[in-house]
């Protein structure tokens, strides 16, 4: 035998003894992976805790979070005497819908829905929608004790009911997180009572942020795919740490898994107001607004890339009072610069009705200061409108045109149409699927007003405008939406 042979044969024997040595004590055993623990399971005389859901180093536990959680979460029963005053837009569903049929008022209704309490002085955040019209209102507690609640305050703008029960000092208090620090694809869970289905549980992520449904200059919703139904309105939408940074409130009747949350940061700016007075007061100018855009910018040659551009100013409006028009760019408010519609919006709103806020303005190549005194905002009608096209639409004869660039067909407006007498333009018939118009989100029924500042009050305007046009230039569309009956500005890029 060789002496490199015998030195392989006493190698080779000493990894296999070594291997057998660590199978033997143990070493080498796969460790086992447990998603779930049965009920009971315990290890070393401690109860197994389920698994979280894992990302990467983190692990996010709902079950602790419910179990912190749970007893601040209330049902809300509402009782009304047969009077209905929910009037809900049909695609995006907050409760269930009017009465079927007139007699129906004549009997008593009865809703429910969900709420958290935020204090131990026994104030109950939920929704307006859930309590709206209520003549008596029962708060159960997750230990099943019960109260009458009154209401401490509604704002109705954005769907936010504070409620009060008497329960003396042992109240549960649900943590109010910051949802301006929420991100998109955080994870989240919502508790409620859906369908009756008392303190029901369920997870997702925040899917987007700042989604518009009711009103586009209030709306700031949380849009969340964690299963959201009837009676989980004004529940609370709870993130990983813990803390509340949404109220539930509507969801999509098209969808299973499209819910909407109230940012719980909207609802602390109104408290205070609700317990003081029972109602939101919030400063108003009057004037429908929009975003600098880069492609307004070039089609309107606006000298500034931030502010927010006046769309429309309301008649006899604070706005109009203090001469805004429209194209106005709103640069600066009391000198803090503007970057975007919503900062306004957000700066004017949460000031007091009767104040007056000093305007830096842009108007063509002008620097103004305007001095608008703020009114109080009115309510948002809840009602729907008719669009031209649903049943209204009028008999306008030809002729029609139908250019390429943008992809409509539109008519001069002859016969009687359902719109202000100030509005003047032409309609629009038809919008091609596969145009650039039809991307830009322009439809039938719109009156098309302007065409980058240029009056448009015929067929034959409309026509010199867009054929003039070059391929890859950018027009605004200043148009008259009939559905909002607002006026609105559109950029359609020409192909």
């Amino acid at each position: 035998m060789s002496k490199r042979f015998t030195f392989v044969t006493i190698a080779l024997s000493t990894v296999v003894a070594f291997l057998v040595g660590l199978i033997i004590a143990g070493e080498f055993t796969p460790t086992s992976i447990v998603a779930t623990a049965p009920r009971g399971l315990t290890r070393n005389g401690e109860a197994i805790r389920p698994a979280g859901i894992s990302i990467g180093p983190a692990v996010v536990n709902f079950a602790d979070v419910v179990e912190r959680m749970n007893a601040a979460v209330v049902n809300i029963d509402s009782m009304s005497k047969g009077s209905y005053t929910h009037d809900l837009p049909r695609f995006f569903r907050r409760g269930e819908g009017p009465p079927e049929s007139p007699r129906d008022f004549d009997l008593p209704r009865q809703g429910a829905g969900s709420g958290f309490i935020i204090d131990r002085q026994g104030y109950i955040l939920t929704n307006h929608h859930v309590i709206d019209g209520a003549q008596r209102i029962t708060v159960t507690l997750a230990d099943g004790r019960t109260f009458r609640a009154q209401v401490a305050g509604t704002d109705p703008a954005i769907d936010v009911a504070l409620l009060k029960i008497a329960g003396g000092s042992d109240l549960p208090e649900a943590p109010l997180g910051n949802s301006d620090e929420l991100r998109v694809g955080e994870w989240v869970c919502a508790i409620g009572n859906p369908l009756g289905y008392v303190h029901s549980v369920t997870v997702g992520v925040v899917s987007f942020i700042g989604r518009k449904l009711f009103d586009p200059s209030l709306d700031d919703y949380i849009q969340t795919d964690a299963a959201i139904n009837f009676g989980n309105s004004g529940g609370p939408l709870i993130n990983t740490r813990g803390e509340v940074i949404g109220i539930n409130s509507a969801i999509s009747s098209r969808a299973s898994n499209i819910g909407f949350a109230v940012p719980i940061n909207q609802a602390v700016d109104i408290l205070t107001q609700l317990k003081s007075t029972g109602h939101v007061s919030r400063g108003y100018m009057g004037v429908f607004l929009t975003d600098v855009t880069p492609a307004l910018q070039r089609s309107l040659s606006l000298s500034t890339t931030r502010g927010a551009l006046v769309q429309d100013v309301t008649n006899g409006s604070p706005a109009e009072r203090a001469g805004l028009h429209t194209y106005d760019v709103i640069l600066d408010v009391e000198g803090r610069d503007v970057g975007t519609n919503e900062e306004l919006i957000r700066d004017i709103s949460a000031r007091r009705p009767g104040t007056t806020a000093r305007l830096g303005v842009l108007r063509d190549t002008r620097r103004l200061t305007l001095h608008v005194k703020l009114a109080e905002r009115p309510l948002r009608e809840d009602t729907e409108r008719e669009a031209l096209d649903n049943g209204a639409r009028p008999r306008i004869p030809d002729p029609a045109s139908a250019d390429v660039p943008l992809g409509l067909t539109v008519r001069d407006m002859v016969g009687r149409l359902e719109v202000p007498a100030s509005v003047h333009g032409v309609i629009v018939s038809r919008v091609d699927p596969t145009g650039a118009a039809f991307s830009a989100s322009i439809r039938h029924g719109f009156v098309i007003m302007e065409i980058n500042r240029l009056p448009i009050r015929s067929l034959a305007d409309y026509q010199r405008v867009v054929r003039a046009a070059k391929p890859g230039d950018a027009l605004a569309l200043y148009c008259y939406d009939p559905t909002l009956q607002q006026r609105t500005l559109i950029t359609v890029a020409v192909e």
